[in-house]
């Protein structure tokens, strides 16, 4: 984000509009971007730390591949069943009880499953997992239209995701760290301190979010009437362009559908990395946890970068199909990399560097599709089940690259499966007529 911006000018008071619309918005920034990219770091930390907690909990529970990959990917099946009622539920019921209520439950989730025994436990603890974050993602996406038009969109959208960047470059070393250090302390393994440690975070920032974030523009007390007039008015301006379908007639949407196929593809990538990233370092010959954390951070961090410099050239050129396309293509090569350099660390590295930030630099893209044509009830069902259906692929792709590595004892054609679905999900960006996204 720009730097703070120096005091608020009226236009009436002699300041260019221009000048006071782009301080209003770095106001507005300020105020809801940290917030959001904690809450979603802790979130997408408690979403994927399984990946660590695999390192030490296949051994204790003797957990095959593929059921790690299963308990893993079940978690969107919860997510699946209740992400289009609770997003309905939130555009009714405002975001702030919302979202607080969903963290302050996926917390509390997160933490029991430090006393799971058994695989079938692992399954119904992962399972309720999704169940309760389930509209937390597609909340907030649709929270980001209440206040700001698509053409600046797409750059807060980013920002807010690169939380899940952020939590790499964060979390894979505290997850590391907590599986040396704590493990054997007062009888527990280090993945039951990991599950415990990661999800109180998530209950403290679901408190902070019901106490301080405001639902809507007119609510926010914290703006002037000018700025919440100029705030609604530039909604109000766009929201009259886009056409408010019924839900029923949002779900049948040959668009939607498009776009949930698009989604999908990406999330094939993402959650394939996310989940066996840690073990595909052990594979190259890394074998200490606190390393392994540490090595985990550098594809993340990169990807930030990454991320932030894509979306300030799709806001500057409106382009947006291209923008998604690319990354995609990049992320794809750095899967088929990381097979040909996997028994060199170095190698191997750079490869999964490439991938993920090809692969996390689609998302936030790809949300400047949809919300470019959805509007009002129809936005809360339709981003919502375009994450819901997408997010199926956080089931079938972990599962499928465990089942795959246990049939052939390595991630190899685990890896190429997910550069397919890159490749797909770009092309199938490319398909979507410029007309209706690039705005």
């Amino acid at each position: 984000m720009s730097s703070p911006a120096n005091p608020l000018h009226h236009p009436g008071a002699g300041a260019p509009p221009s000048t006071f619309e782009e301080a209003t918005y770095r106001k507005v920034a300020w105020r809801l971007t940290p917030l959001l990219m904690l809450s979603y770091v802790v979130a997408y930390l408690d979403r994927v730390n399984v990946g660590f907690a695999k390192l030490g909990m296949s051994t204790d529970l003797g957990l095959s591949d593929a059921v790690y990959g299963f308990g893993a990917g079940i978690f969107f099946i919860g997510y699946f069943i209740f992400e289009v009622p609770s997003n309905i539920i939130l555009h009714r019921v405002g975001a702030r009880v919302w979202i607080a209520r969903i963290m302050v439950s996926w917390g509390i989730i997160s933490m029991l499953t430090m006393f799971v025994t058994t695989p079938t436990m692992f399954y119904a603890m992962r399972f309720l997992l999704g169940l309760a974050e389930a509209g937390f993602f597609p909340g907030i996406i649709l929270y980001l239209t209440y206040w700001y038009p698509a053409h600046r969109r797409g750059r807060m959208t980013t920002w807010f995701m690169t939380a899940i960047a952020i939590s790499g470059v964060v979390g894979g070393p505290i997850s590391g760290y907590i599986l040396k250090a704590f493990n054997g302390a007062n009888g527990w393994h280090g993945w039951q301190w990991l599950f415990l440690l990661e999800g109180i975070p998530s209950v403290i920032v679901g408190i902070l979010v019901f106490v301080v974030l405001d639902d809507r523009i007119s609510k926010a007390k914290w703006l002037t009437d000018q700025e919440r007039e100029l705030l609604e008015r530039n909604i109000a301006a766009e929201e009259a362009t886009k056409e408010d379908h019924s839900i029923g007639k949002v779900m049948m949407s040959p668009r939607v559908l498009l776009m949930s196929l698009i989604y999908f593809s990406f999330v094939m990538g993402l959650y394939g990395v996310s989940f066996w990233l840690p073990t595909i370092i052990k594979s190259t010959g890394v074998t200490d946890a606190f390393m392994i954390g540490l090595l985990s951070a550098i594809p993340f961090a990169a990807a930030v970068i990454a991320m932030v410099l894509v979306a300030r050239s799709a806001d500057r050129t409106s382009e947006r199909r291209w923008h998604v396309a690319l990354p995609g293509f990049a992320g794809a090569l750095g899967l088929v990399l990381s097979v040909v350099w996997a028994h060199d660390t170095t190698l191997a590295m750079a490869a999964l560097t490439l991938a993920t930030m090809g692969i996390i630099t689609t998302l936030p893209l790809f949300w400047s599709l949809p919300t470019s044509f959805l509007a009002g009830t129809g936005a809360a069902a339709g981003i919502a089940m375009i994450n819901s259906i997408g997010n199926l692929a956080g089931f079938l792709s972990p599962y499928a690259v465990g089942w795959l590595k246990q049939i052939t004892s390595t991630t190899d054609s685990g890896m190429y499966m997910l550069a397919a679905f890159m490749i797909l999900g770009g092309l199938l960006a490319i398909s979507v007529p410029a007309r209706l996204v690039n705005k």
